[in-house]
């Protein structure tokens, strides 16, 4: 990597493994370059194929590192060690040429630890983009020598004990196309009837086993709904094929993708969401102003995405459905009952829509973006 002036400062964040750790971070990225066009992004990532899909489709240079989750077991324990040591090393070489020029924002996940360390090592200013409800270990210790931490909701500062005056309420950055979406971009693609109503069933960016199996669980009973509403399906890249076949002779309209990458459109052209609660999800959810049904991953210890969406269902925005673990048949039966509630009550999703707008916070990234740009100058 080449050296660069003060005129080009680059921006490295650093996060991955999911999509909820990387868009708010384009989303930055993106307004850096509408406030200061000779800005520059720059990405550290894991090595899952769902962030060079990503990353790549949005054209940034970015650089996957080994970094791994970590588990109690000996020998992955070691393994861990390893990668983080490779990850850490990795990164202080590539920040080593940019120290006096850079600013290193990590996002969250097992990706962004080694980074930040390296960045601090070299006296680089860090800053901690951190919009789940309840941070994770890593991004509560980290911040303790973070320059500043933003967050999505007021009740996080509490978590973060040592460093309370760092934290600012932005809320969410999310990408410029959900303040303009185009609905029927997403429909002429998915090959949707305009003239029926849009189901989405998503499970944020790789997809979710139980949700896919839920809704398989219930396809028969979507049959008197078949004249007025179609189904979208996203079911992740590991279970598009069995998904696909097993809606085959659905009888409702049902269309499976395995991701959609323009998010915005399917949401506008959307009536109704069913998905996770990621704190990214929420903050889509509320930004499209659609109806949402949520189901909280339920094998967190924290129940964090039960309370990702505390704000939106407290607005009246959202409801919740438990996702009961090993009974497909619960969830199914339980998230049934509120699709037939909202899909034969026009007023109930207007009521829904109307309160998820009042949570959006469109001007996270902005507001993000200026604050970085100030580190800098």
């Amino acid at each position: 990597m080449t050296n660069i002036t003060r005129q080009r400062t680059q921006f490295y964040f650093a996060g991955g493994g999911t999509g909820g750790h990387i868009y708010p971070a384009l989303a930055v990225a993106g307004e850096l370059v509408r406030q200061q066009p000779q800005a520059e992004s720059v990405f550290f990532c894991s090595s899952r194929a769902v962030d060079a899909r990503v990353l790549a489709n949005a054209r940034y240079e970015f650089f996957p590192l080994p970094a791994e989750g970590f588990s109690p077991h000996p020998v992955k324990a070691l393994r861990f060690g390893t990668q983080f040591l490779k990850s850490y090393y990795f990164a202080k070489q590539i920040l080593l040429g940019v120290r006096d020029e850079a600013v290193v924002i990590g996002t969250g996940g097992f990706v962004s630890a080694p980074v930040i360390l390296a960045a601090m090592s070299l006296k680089i200013p860090v800053c901690i983009l951190n919009v789940d409800y309840v941070p994770g270990k890593a991004n509560k210790l980290l911040s303790r020598c973070a320059r500043t931490v933003f967050t999505q909701y007021e009740e996080t500062t509490a978590y973060f004990k040592n460093g309370q005056d760092k934290v600012v309420l932005t809320g969410c950055p999310l990408r410029t196309s959900f303040a303009a979406p185009n609905a029927d971009k997403a429909r002429q693609t998915l090959g949707l009837d305009p003239d029926k109503k849009v189901l989405l069933i998503t499970g944020a960016s790789s997809g979710s086993l139980s949700i896919n199996q839920a809704m398989l669980a219930l396809l028969d009973d979507l049959m008197p709904f078949a004249a007025d509403w179609q189904v979208v399906h996203l079911t992740g890249q590991t279970h598009y094929q069995a998904v696909t076949q097993a809606a085959e002779n659905a009888p409702i309209a049902y269309h499976t993708a395995d991701y959609y990458d323009e998010m915005a459109d399917l949401y506008a052209a959307s009536d109704i969401i069913v998905g996770r609660s990621g704190a990214v999800s929420v903050a889509e959810y509320a930004a499209a102003g659609r109806p949402a049904v949520c189901l909280p991953y339920p094998y967190h210890k924290d129940k964090h995405q039960t309370l990702n969406a505390s704000p939106l269902v407290d607005a009246g925005g959202a409801v919740l459905v438990e996702d009961t673990i090993g009974d497909t048949q619960a969830t199914a039966a339980a998230l049934l009952a509120i699709l037939r509630e909202l899909m034969t009550n026009d007023a109930r999703r207007q009521q829904m829509a109307n309160a998820a707008r009042t949570v959006a916070r469109p001007d996270a990234a902005k507001q993000i973006a200026k604050h970085l740009l100030g580190i800098v100058t």
